[in-house]
């Protein structure tokens, strides 16, 4: 079923914003530690939207890794791990992120990957498939099979025998382990944003 879109033709906003980031100067040590992490660590040149708004407070499920520091801090790395990894081609990454957002309706999610998947190579069309719920056209095999498997997760939060053996063969053990700890990680960052909803960046 396609998700609930917003006017943009992105998935809706789950609700009324029930948190708000503090800002740097309101942070204690542990909790600076991990915004200068996040903030200014590899995640500042490789980001497609802000990270930060205009008083310095960290955006979408950046600033909710806050909220637990010690735990943020292993969540962040975790993200960082999958965002940098080579088992995963670029392009399959990107549009696995937005099957997750369009499954889910996380409208962050969509938005943070929707540029890195269109220079990864994705087509406007491919996107709007995946908005409407429908397997997109002109994937490569790897990609289709990929995305067989996220939609999969998503649905059972498992594979059946005939597609672990078939995703096993064409992504390899490391493409099919980091897929899943990919779709793993973006549901879980999904939940926190419906859960905490994070107010408006300032700016």
């Amino acid at each position: 079923m396609p998700p609930d879109v917003g006017p943009t033709g992105r998935p809706a906003q789950p609700g009324p914003a029930r948190t708000s980031a503090p800002r740097p100067e309101e942070l204690d040590d542990e909790r600076r530690a991990l915004w200068t992490l996040i903030a200014d660590g590899p995640r500042r040149a490789q980001a497609r939207v802000p990270l930060v708004d205009d008083e310095g407070r960290l955006l979408g499920p950046f600033g909710l890794m806050l909220l637990s520091p010690r735990i943020g801090t292993a969540v962040q790395s975790v993200g960082a791990a999958l965002r940098f990894d080579e088992d995963l081609p670029a392009r399959l990454r990107e549009l696995a992120v937005l099957t997750v957002a369009a499954a889910v309706g996380s409208e962050f999610e969509w938005t943070a990957h929707e540029a890195a998947a269109l220079e990864a190579g994705a087509e406007p069309a491919q996107l709007q498939d995946l908005l409407d719920g429908r397997p997109p056209a002109g994937l490569t095999s790897p990609e289709q099979v990929g995305l067989q498997v996220v939609r999969a997760l998503l649905a059972r939060h498992t594979l059946d025998d005939p597609l672990f053996a078939q995703a096993s063969d064409v992504l390899g053990t490391p493409g099919l382990a980091a897929l899943v700890w990919l779709v793993g990680y973006y549901e879980m960052l999904a939940t926190a944003l419906a859960t905490f909803r994070p107010g408006p960046a300032a700016g």
